[in-house]
């Protein structure tokens, strides 16, 4: 737990340290999930990326979707966290939000001004394996089955963790 007021933690003491990213899922009107191409690498993500200094995993969200796609649509609710530990590049907390449906006149706007995404389309939910990454493709489906149940889902490497 953190210190209270006028406390001092121990100088000593070792705390995990999780970088953070943040990333939204979008609908078209056929309930596909809007899946981006980076320009950098093969593999298809949902747009979203690093969380800031300073910035919430929201603000991120909110931030990437504008420097992705060039539109600022409402971002809702949280859908998922997933705490993913990588060997290489240290611990990550993933929070994916609900980025509702793209109407038509969205999706007209959208740019890719910043070039870090070249392409974008929408994907029914069983093509995500094949699109995705294996522990990326488990979030997605979870943040789906959130969207569905109107919970938010606790993962950990893209597995649910049962409660108590």
């Amino acid at each position: 737990m953190p210190p209270e007021e006028g406390e001092s933690r121990d100088q000593g003491a070792s705390f995990a340290r999780a970088r953070a990213a943040a990333g939204a899922v979008f609908f078209d009107a056929e309930g596909r999930v809007l899946l981006v191409q980076p320009a950098y690498k093969e593999q298809r993500e949902i747009p979203g990326g690093h969380v800031e200094p300073g910035e919430t995993p929201y603000q991120a969200c909110v931030r990437e979707v504008r420097e992705e796609l060039g539109i600022e649509p409402p971002i809702g609710r949280l859908l998922v966290v997933d705490w993913a530990p990588h060997p290489e590049q240290g611990d990550k907390i993933l929070f994916v939000f609900d980025g509702g449906e793209l109407d038509a006149e969205t999706l007209k706007r959208i740019t890719f001004a910043d070039r870090e995404v070249s392409a974008y389309a929408f994907h029914p939910a069983d093509e995500l394996d094949e699109l995705l990454i294996e522990r990326l493709a488990r979030r997605v489906r979870a943040a789906l089955t959130a969207w569905e149940l109107g919970e938010t889902i606790y993962l950990e490497h893209g597995r649910a963790v049962a409660a108590g």
